[in-house]
């Protein structure tokens, strides 16, 4: 038996039909799954030589497989594996019986929150970005970086948040993350240290970020979301919040509540202020997607208020795409040092051809562009939604809630929807709510940016028939 290096086969070459045997290995491989669609098969000359035998063998069994609809073969693109049924459907090309999955669940409307239109990343800006900080960078710049991030990305974010977001903040203050969920991860860590045990969290909110705290040690406590923000008076003198357990520290999302879409009125905002500075407290400022407000200027951060005492949060998640994997946290003095620590100790630094590539961005403009590029457009996405649901919250963001009667209402729906190919949340149904269900406000969720261009009005369609009755 000889081993094929790159694609794990074996070939007896004792059997006297060695081509047969190879055609054999490669079906095998197929259908057990260890080779999926669309991978690429090794040259025809490399396998033979891998192999150790001829490459006309080798040909003749790629022709054979394509023959059969077992592979495909296109001139500039090589050989590959066709799309087939996966393991367990069928015995081949023409097995498999009928995809159990309906077909209108196969249209992927995604309408869930949280994600920017992906098609629209700046490819091209991106692009050139990374050829000049390739071509620029110094060779220690692609050494291993400081905990806080390179000083040129750092610099840059710290320009960027002051002018667009009225944060109060140098490049000393500023850490480079992998995002926000990374940075809270660090930041309850750091409040766990400085003998912090409970946290304040917006009710509703993201259960993924609670869950993240109560890894860091950190038990969450609810704080109410009303038409004005979070409610400070949530939290009662002396730092304690419902139940009794000592707070120190809140999460809120003052520009526009997640997912509420609120915005936390000026009273509010003040009273946090007053609250951290008298307890000693921090206030962690999730801005996820503070740059797109439809109506009028975007709401500056709450940090200006209190920059001892707020941690101001940012990401390209929103602006760019989730999968950039990269943030940035405005730290006040008291935390910088204990933060630094966590990030040396969890090797968390951002790569550093990243950073490079994003100080170019922002500096050079197209980071600013991109975002007004993408403000028109959710703007009007948003307003054609407008007409066809009654919305609540600000027009802002990119998501909305479509109010319904009921905790079983928002299931029925979101239920609808999947038959019908449209992925939504509901308030209830994807764990909003610390505890769902009561007489608590039910709600679609309506993420209207991840659709691309060219497929936003079969999902304006798609979702008016879903909730046609409300």
């Amino acid at each position: 038996m000889t081993e094929g290096l790159d694609l794990h086969l074996g070939v007896d070459k004792g059997a006297g039909f060695v081509g047969r045997a190879l055609e054999t290995a490669l079906r095998e491989a197929i259908r057990s799954g260890r080779l999926h669609a669309g991978a690429r098969l090794p040259g025809s000359r490399s396998l033979a030589a891998d192999l150790g035998i001829s490459r006309g063998t080798v040909v003749q069994a790629y022709a054979q497989l394509i023959a059969e609809g077992w592979l495909t073969g296109t001139t500039g693109s090589g050989t590959r594996v066709a799309d087939l049924p996966g393991p367990g459907s069928g015995s081949g090309p023409a097995g498999g019986g009928e995809d159990p999955a309906p077909a209108a669940a196969r249209l992927a409307v995604d309408l869930r929150p949280g994600r920017p239109d992906l098609s629209s990343f700046p490819r091209t800006d991106w692009a050139s970005s990374v050829r000049r900080a390739l071509s620029a960078a110094a060779y220690e710049d692609l050494d291993y970086a400081e905990p806080a991030g390179l000083p040129v990305l750092r610099a840059a974010v710290a320009d960027y948040v002051t002018r667009a977001r009225g944060v109060r903040a140098d490049a000393g203050a500023v850490v480079i993350t992998a995002g926000f969920t990374p940075g809270l991860a660090m930041l309850g860590r750091v409040l766990h240290r400085l003998g912090m045990r409970t946290v304040a969290t917006e009710d509703p909110g993201l259960a993924r970020h609670r869950d993240v705290l109560h890894a860091a040690g950190l038990a969450t406590v609810p704080l109410e979301v009303g038409p004005g923000g979070a409610d400070p008076d949530g939290l009662a003198p002396g730092g304690l919040a419902p139940g009794g357990l000592a707070v120190r520290a809140v999460v809120l999302t003052p520009a526009h509540q997640y997912p509420r879409g609120v915005v936390l009125g000026a009273r509010k905002r003040s009273a946090f202020a007053d609250w951290a500075r008298r307890e000693d407290g921090f206030i962690v400022e999730d801005d996820y997607d503070g740059e797109f407000r439809y109506d009028q200027q975007p709401v500056g951060a709450m940090q200006a208020l209190a920059p001892d005492r707020v941690v101001f949060a940012g990401s390209t998640s929103k602006t760019l795409a989730p999968g950039m994997r990269l943030g940035w946290l405005v730290v006040p003095p008291a935390l910088r040092v204990p933060l630094l620590e966590v990030v040396a100790e969890l090797g968390a630094a951002v790569p550093a051809i990243q950073q490079l590539a994003m100080a170019d961005l922002i500096g050079r403009g197209g980071y600013d562009r991109h975002i007004r590029r993408m403000r028109l457009a959710y703007r009007r996405r948003r307003a054609e939604l407008a007409r066809v649901a009654a919305l609540e919250g600000v027009a802002a963001g990119l998501h909305a809630l479509l109010p319904v009667e009921s905790a079983e209402r928002e299931r029925v729906l979101i239920a609808r929807g999947r038959r019908a190919g449209v992925a939504l949340h509901g308030l209830h149904a994807d764990g909003y709510w610390r505890e769902p269900g009561g007489d608590r406000p039910a709600a679609l969720i309506i993420g209207y940016a991840a659709p691309p261009p060219h497929a936003w009005s079969r999902a304006l369609e798609a979702l008016a028939e879903v909730v046609q009755e409300i």
